[in-house]
């Protein structure tokens, strides 16, 4: 009869396998050998936690610490494992910097999630001292108990240069508006010297040269500053974009629209500063070419009329089948000034944008019914930061440079502008062009029409490539809220993988980019990846005239900084009509 444990050996051997003489023979090896497998990976798992580089630690939620590492010891400045696993009987007091609170707000995310990664916090030492810590704690899901087991790095440089950088921030702050401050009592104190010299003729010469020079360090400053400015400026503008074409409360709608009239007030002056320091240091070329004096002028009138209609005044215009050859972008800012000026320096009746012909040349004139201009302040009003007092209520925008820019203008393009006025009764300034060679070119870009252009956007996918976080996603805002699908990267590298497969209809896509990257450098990129001529728009504050030489001749269309969606659509809807 067998025995008690002979019967227990027999179903030991039936559960191994092992009923046999002969099956021992050939299990026990196999046996020995997985055995001998997971002692050797239990005692990697073992040196890998003894050896961790990163702090370890295993816990009760309700008793403290269990277990922990050499480097967990380490870093809370204990001699021994064992010393640190009992200094922390209980996680809730001594463990956390914030306390029983902290530990109750880890313990629910704990209970509720299972784990918790990334987490930042504080840890008091041994010394008493804190440390910063970045940990993640995982709870184990067969403990009997709530047992967690974590990994905590020492992050302490790394907050530490935090704020050291956020001081160096603020020291450079304070270091650009001292500098700032010394440049505009320079600027003043360099006005009042050369008001004082004008009244000695033979010094005057001196005294000239030396504000000119001291002007056009001044202007390359502000071109830099204005630059800069514009990056912000494009997001702000985006977002008051995307706001405006949502329905919302008559009070929320009306305090966007004045933020929008406030930006647009201050897009027009940096743009006048970047005009004319880009007009003072020789930057701007012009580009000759034949046009029909209409597609000129009627973009203009369009863009006018509302604010004349505003006003309460006549806005008519009178281009005839004239052609003249000219600089399009130059010819036009002339004109958009002068009948800026127009409408804001006339309280009522009429302005006028018509031509007579002189010989070869024709001369464009804009004529109003305002208040006219004495004749001791004709010199005066082509002066920067001039401006005639009495304009319209809400009309006094800018700092006087429209004028100026003209003036610099007609220059630049061999011409020049003529003044007539009479006090009273209304001013008439012209501009004379020579006529045109040849049959009319239809411009590449006419603003005012280009903006009647559009056509959905739904489920179109276009990508947007700018280095600026902020930028991308108003763009996003922006373009998702058109209906479009809207891919964002940072460069032409990370555009392919969130794209993959699919090939966008147009690509948005920044000038300057980081690390020394252009955005035509990404587009040719992509160009090439998906073997098609994919369009694109260059969104960039980048206005020198090796950029936009760059851009024409890869033909490429620019879109400036700040980005006006009106435009921004309607040149998206050109290029998928086409």
């Amino acid at each position: 009869m067998p025995k008690r444990s002979d019967q227990r050996g027999d179903v030991l051997t039936g559960l191994l396998g092992l009923g046999s003489h002969s099956s021992r023979k050939n299990y026990y090896p196999e046996l020995l050998i997985r055995l001998e497998e997971l002692e050797a990976e239990r005692n990697r798992y073992k040196w890998l936690f003894e050896n961790a580089a990163l702090g370890i630690f295993q816990a009760s939620l309700e008793r403290g610490l269990l277990a922990a590492n050499p480097s967990m010891a380490k870093l809370l400045g204990y001699p021994t494992v064992d010393d640190v696993v009992q200094a922390y009987p209980s996680l809730a007091e001594g463990f956390f910097i914030g306390g029983r609170e902290e530990f109750q707000s880890i313990r629910k995310t704990l209970l509720l999630n299972g784990e918790l990664t990334g987490y930042e916090t504080q840890l008091l030492r041994e010394d008493g001292r804190a440390i910063d810590v970045r940990m993640s704690l995982l709870l184990k899901p067969d403990a009997a108990e709530s047992v967690v087991e974590a990994f905590v790095a020492d992050i302490t440089e790394r907050k530490q240069a935090q704020v050291a950088m956020q001081r160096l921030n603020d020291e450079l702050e304070q270091r650009v508006q001292e500098r700032t401050r010394e440049l505009e009592a320079l600027n003043d104190h360099l006005r009042h010297e050369i008001i004082e010299r004008e009244r000695v003729q033979w010094e005057l010469r001196d005294a000239r040269d030396a504000a000119e020079q001291a002007n056009r360090s001044k202007d390359r400053y502000l071109a830099a500053a204005s630059h800069d400015l514009l990056q912000p400026l494009n997001a702000a503008r985006l977002l008051l974009a995307t706001l405006r074409e949502r329905s919302l409360e008559a009070a929320e709608a009306q305090l966007v629209e004045r933020s929008h009239s406030a930006l647009e007030s201050t897009e027009d002056l940096l743009t006048d500063l970047l005009d004319i320091a880009r007009l003072d240091q020789s930057s701007v070329k012009p580009e000759w070419g034949d046009y029909a004096l209409a597609d000129i002028v009627d973009p203009l009138v369009d863009e006018f009329r509302a604010v004349a209609d505003v006003a309460g005044l006549q806005l008519r215009s009178r281009p005839g089948n004239w052609a003249v050859r000219t600089d399009y972008r130059l010819l036009s800012r002339i004109l958009r000034n002068l009948l800026s000026n127009a409408i804001r320096y006339t309280d009522q009746g009429r302005v006028l944008i018509g031509c007579r012909l002189w010989g070869s040349r024709l001369s464009i004139q804009v004529w109003d019914t305002g208040r006219g201009i004495p004749a001791d302040k004709f010199d005066e009003i082509f002066q920067e930061f001039n401006q005639l007092q009495g304009a319209r209520a809400g009309q006094r925008k800018g700092v006087g440079l429209g004028l100026a820019i003209v003036e610099r203008i007609t220059n630049l393009l061999d011409t020049r502008i003529t003044l007539r006025s009479i006090e009273g009764r209304g001013s008439m300034f012209a501009v004379d062009v020579p006529l045109a060679r040849m049959a009319p070119a239809t411009p590449q870009v006419a603003p005012g029409l280009i903006e009647q252009l559009s056509t959905p956007l739904q489920g179109r996918r276009l990508l947007v490539i700018d280095n600026e976080p902020i930028i991308l996603d108003s763009m996003r805002d922006l373009l998702g809220q058109w209906g479009a699908l809207v891919y964002l990267a940072l460069d032409a590298a990370s555009s392919l993988e969130v794209l993959g497969d699919d090939m966008p209809d147009v690509i948005l896509v920044d000038y300057h980019l980081d690390e020394g990257r252009t955005g035509d450098e990404a587009v040719s990129l992509l160009r090439e990846h998906f073997q098609r001529p994919i369009p694109a728009i260059m969104i960039t504050a980048d206005r020198s005239e090796h950029c936009q030489q760059t851009l024409r001749e890869l033909g490429i269309p620019v879109l400036n900084k700040p980005v006006k969606a009106g435009k921004l659509r309607a040149m998206l809807g050109q290029m998928l009509k086409s």
